[in-house]
């Protein structure tokens, strides 16, 4: 699955130096914007011509060949080419490739990790009437606007929600919990029922767990960058999510030496964990890992994540298509954009490879809607945020899962861990002035 190589991908990514073309500051930045904003003319609805050139990451997209046979045949004059690239590359080459302007016509993005590219000299704006924002799920659009333009339309949507072993938890006589506070004696109880540990915590203590505690920060009430655009990562909303985090750990309801990823299937399907905070990518792995068709339906249930202070806020992630600055047909690429993000086409995205729409009007459609282990990420990806669009953010992340190691094993305090945080990215800074 996909999944697999993205995290890879990812890794690869965090830390990355910004692009050397996103050079922009100050009134430099500002009046860049001016111009991007007026070069965003509207895109017609004669056909496309030409050919396309679309660079994307293998998984998703290699299916997208199959997806817009529609599109072929309505636009007879064009000609659309895919480079499908390794996860764990694709950024590097498109970088490079950009730098070089050398792009692709249209590549695609993720929109937990794209801060980067979000910059007139590296994206052309989308144009205005291409889409309606509105229709996609508003974090998954906000992950693409910066300075008040949209470099990016979302694709597929995914978030986490709580995944749990439904048979041990009947047998506790329990319910998913929906705040903080009865997340560990859930897990507790589903250990009771069972399991050897309630949950099966991500452990690599890497960007991803950076991602996680920052979700939990927003549920407690924080924030990760100030409207002023300064890093609040030393924060009491901050600390409440290093601790709600070790809390999994130090009840003993989770174990700081496993599962790895890798392993976390297998090791939920057996009964050594009952639960995963994990994204919807699993749901259709699970029969695989129990070598059983039919195991997930009478195993498993999903739900909301359990709320803070705040909520229960989780970010916005996925797949996104941008066009290059230096596009030679942006025009069709444009276009391509526009059928991609069709109710109907997110409907045969799904169909070909279960990526979850990022239009919410396509979860009605029947092939979506009738999957009930689905239902916990529609609601839930209706209260996400997007990570914010600073070119550091990557570098943050990781920095936040390496603190939130040392506060899970019970080697800093998670105060400490903060004040680490914070005084990390003043240092990296958010990659603008």
């Amino acid at each position: 699955m996909p999944e697999l190589s993205r995290r890879d991908a990812l890794r690869m990514t965090a830390g990355m130096a910004v692009l050397g073309t996103l050079g922009l500051t100050g009134c430099g930045r500002e009046n860049a914007t001016t111009a991007a904003k007026a070069s965003a003319r509207p895109v017609d609805d004669s056909p496309a011509t030409g050919t396309v050139s679309v660079w994307a990451a293998q998984g998703d997209a290699n299916v997208l060949d199959k997806v817009i046979k529609p599109f072929r045949a309505a636009n007879p004059d064009a000609t659309v080419t895919f480079t499908l690239i390794p996860n764990a590359e694709y950024y590097t080459k498109l970088q490079s490739a950009i730098a070089a302007g050398k792009g692709p016509d249209l590549a695609q993005f993720f929109p937990e990790s794209q801060a980067q590219f979000l910059d007139p000299s590296t994206l052309r704006p989308v144009p205005e009437g291409l889409v309606a924002p509105d229709d996609f799920f508003t974090s998954l659009w906000d992950a693409g606007v910066v300075g008040g333009v949209a470099y990016t339309v979302p694709w597929y949507a995914y978030t986490y929600a709580l995944v749990y072993r439904s048979d041990l938890a009947r047998k506790a006589g329990v319910q998913a919990p929906t705040t903080w506070d009865a997340t560990v004696p859930f897990l507790k109880a589903l250990q009771d029922a069972g399991a050897t540990r309630g949950l099966g915590a991500d452990i690599g203590w890497d960007v991803f767990n950076g991602q996680d505690v920052a979700m939990y920060a927003w549920q407690a009430g924080g924030s990760l960058v100030s409207s002023a655009g300064r890093w609040t990562l030393n924060t009491p909303a901050m600390v409440d999510a290093l601790e709600y985090n070790a809390s999994f750990f130090t009840s003993k309801a989770a174990d700081t030496g496993g599962p790895a990823f890798l392993d976390a299937q297998p090791y939920f399907v057996s009964g050594k964990t009952a639960a995963m905070i994990t994204g919807p990518w699993v749901i259709g792995q699970l029969d695989t890992a129990a070598g059983k068709s039919g195991w997930t339906a009478s195993h498993v249930a999903t739900a909301p994540l359990p709320a803070g202070a705040l909520g229960r806020v989780s970010f916005a992630a996925g797949g996104s298509w941008g066009v290059p600055a230096d596009s030679g047909n942006a025009d069709a690429a444009w276009k391509l954009v526009r059928y991609l993000t069709r109710p109907s086409s997110q409907v045969a995205q799904y169909r070909a490879y279960s990526s979850l729409p990022a239009v919410a009007s396509a979860w009605n459609d029947p092939a979506i809607k009738g999957q009930p282990l689905l239902d916990a990420y529609f609601t839930q990806l209706k209260s996400t945020r997007a990570f914010p669009r600073v070119g550091t953010w990557q570098q943050v992340a990781t920095r936040l899962g390496k603190e939130m190691e040392a506060v899970a094993k019970g080697r800093q305090s998670a105060a400490k861990a903060a004040a680490n945080i914070q005084a990390y990215a003043e240092s990296v800074g958010t990659g603008t002035k």
